[in-house]
């Protein structure tokens, strides 16, 4: 059975709940936001299964900033925020509101840090590519909280569990990145599909401590051997793992879809929480 045909069995199963599930995505290459591929309808796919959402707050790997913000503003811009793709990937543009009221709601709800309410900032590609998918009539407020650089992954972990408040108010909370994340050791002949060995262990095991519910090991994967140094070589993809993770509550089932490596060092395994 596919990866795609064992995520739709499980959420057909899903129950009914007042609170709304969390998942983090592996979003990849921007070309994803553009391509109907066994991605994207993954993502499609997710949509159609869990509630639909009031709010979207994603947390994005390429927002990586000193200090911790939220996007505040009435109606934020499509960043397009790489180089050397089509043209028609500069032309999408994701005109989805923002929520200026939800987050003002933000920075009472993080008491680990202060949060400020940035307007400049925009949807990002670990944002617009994946929800334009979920949602294509941009009908739905999204905003973007950003990642601390200064921050532990322990104190990431803390302001996830502030946030989980957000969840029993609608909030769709996406952590968008990569749980294996090597673009230095990218392999174009394995670009549609494959992984070096060390990457595929090291999926299989971040998967094994999230279904374990190993959260401390995931926090502290420095320790997890020269492997994860490989997959993570910098924290930005993985952080938002984190998050999605420091959301789960006791009760909640965990599954996985668009479990994939592609590249040979990236993987797009994706996490559904609830």
């Amino acid at each position: 059975m596919s990866a795609l045909s064992q995520f739709r069995n499980f959420t057909q199963r899903l129950p009914q709940t007042d609170l709304m599930p969390t998942v983090f995505i592996g979003h990849g290459s921007p070309m994803n936001g553009i391509e109907n591929n066994e991605f994207s309808e993954g993502w499609i796919d997710l949509a159609k299964h869990i509630p639909v959402p009031k709010a979207v707050l994603v947390v994005s790997a390429h927002w990586y900033t000193h200090g911790t913000f939220v996007t505040a503003m009435d109606f934020p811009s499509t960043i397009h925020d790489f180089g050397g793709f089509p043209q028609a990937l500069f032309d999408v543009q994701y005109p989805a509101p923002g929520d200026p009221e939800l987050a003002a709601e933000i920075p009472g709800l993080i008491h680990s840090t202060p949060v400020g309410l940035d307007h400049d900032w925009g949807l990002d590609h670990g944002t617009w590519t994946v929800v334009r998918h979920m949602y294509p009539n941009a009908d739905i407020p999204v905003l973007q909280l950003s990642i601390d650089y200064t921050k532990s992954p322990a104190q990431h972990y803390e302001i996830a569990k502030e946030i989980y408040a957000l969840r029993k108010k609608g909030v769709l909370i996406i952590g968008s990145g990569n749980m294996v994340h090597n673009l230095r050791m990218l392999s174009w002949e394995m670009i549609n599909g494959g992984g070096y060995d060390w990457a595929v262990e090291m999926n299989d095991k971040f998967k094994n401590l999230i279904a374990n519910g190993d959260h401390n090991a995931l926090i502290n994967y420095r320790n997890l051997g020269s492997d994860a140094m490989l997959a993570i070589p910098t924290p930005e993809h993985y952080l938002p793992l984190i998050y999605t993770i420091g959301m789960k509550n006791d009760k909640e089932e965990i599954s996985f879809f668009n479990d994939k490596a592609v590249g040979g060092s990236l993987t797009m395994t994706s996490v559904l929480v609830g």
